[in-house]
């Protein structure tokens, strides 16, 4: 069986930057041990499948280890897919998750523009359990649906950080968003996930449905910039709409294809 595949670099404006990800169209839906030995064999952070039903399409995201609830930079790339090489017609893209239910995806010029679920946020101690993973420590902590988020001081003390991926792993989370203010950008972030997989994410757009909601009353503004501190980089654009968020970038197609099942 002859399956195609793309490789899309997601919040990205030129190849080699952002995060790649993996999309796969499907007729049908394959079984879960597949679909996820696919994700395992591309060995990107994401492997995004989706399958057209009606007038939507239903998607499902895996790592290299797990199927996971959400994934924005593969979702961008979805889009990216379906609107520039699938030739879906409009500005629209309506995908559903059994997971995380109904996902908008709009299309403006060179700008894909996610519209996700707002993550909503518990203040919780700085244990040590926490704070262990990390050589410099945060002032504050926060609990998501499924990321700490830890507060720091300012964008140098993002590039400083050296995670222990071995105690990050160890934690009841799919991972760990370390945020500050930035220097040029409204915010600035990092995303650490070595228990599904991922050591370091490159560009994570379901972490800005937590950091946008945060970031936004910290600032006091609902439109913010942001700026992924991966050795790749990423760009966003993020919208707060209380109990939704927008997540806006770009995409570069990298590589187009068949594998063989």
């Amino acid at each position: 069986m002859k399956q195609k595949i793309y490789q899309v670099d997601a919040f990205a404006d030129k190849l080699f930057s952002g995060n790649p990800a993996a999309v796969c169209p499907l007729e049908k839906w394959l079984s879960n041990e597949t679909m996820q030995q696919i994700a395992t064999e591309n060995n990107l952070a994401e492997t995004a499948f989706y399958v057209k039903k009606d007038t939507q399409y239903e998607i499902r995201w895996f790592t290299p280890a797990v199927e996971v609830d959400l994934c924005g930079h593969a979702t961008l790339a979805t889009a990216f897919v379906l609107f520039d090489i699938e030739n879906h017609p409009g500005n629209e893209i309506r995908l559903y998750s059994h997971r995380s239910g109904l996902l908008t995806v709009t299309k403006n010029n060179q700008y894909f523009t996610l519209n996700f679920p707002a993550d909503t946020l518990q203040s919780i101690e700085l244990t040590s359990e926490i704070t262990n993973g990390f050589n410099i420590k945060p002032h504050l902590a926060f609990k998501g649906k499924t990321d700490y988020l830890l507060i720091y001081d300012n964008e140098n003390e993002i590039r400083s950080l050296k995670p222990d991926l071995n105690i990050i792993s160890k934690l009841d989370a799919r991972g760990i968003i370390v945020s500050s203010k930035g220097e040029k950008n409204d915010f600035v972030s990092r995303f650490f996930a070595p228990r599904v997989g991922v050591n370091e994410d490159p560009v994570t757009g379901s972490a800005h449905t937590t950091l946008t909601p945060y970031w936004s009353g910290i600032l006091n503004k609902k439109e913010l910039t942001a700026m992924q501190l991966s050795e790749r980089t990423g760009f966003l654009i993020c919208k707060n709409l209380d109990d939704r968020v927008e997540i806006s970038g770009q995409c570069k197609l990298y590589l187009s294809g068949e594998i063989y099942i």
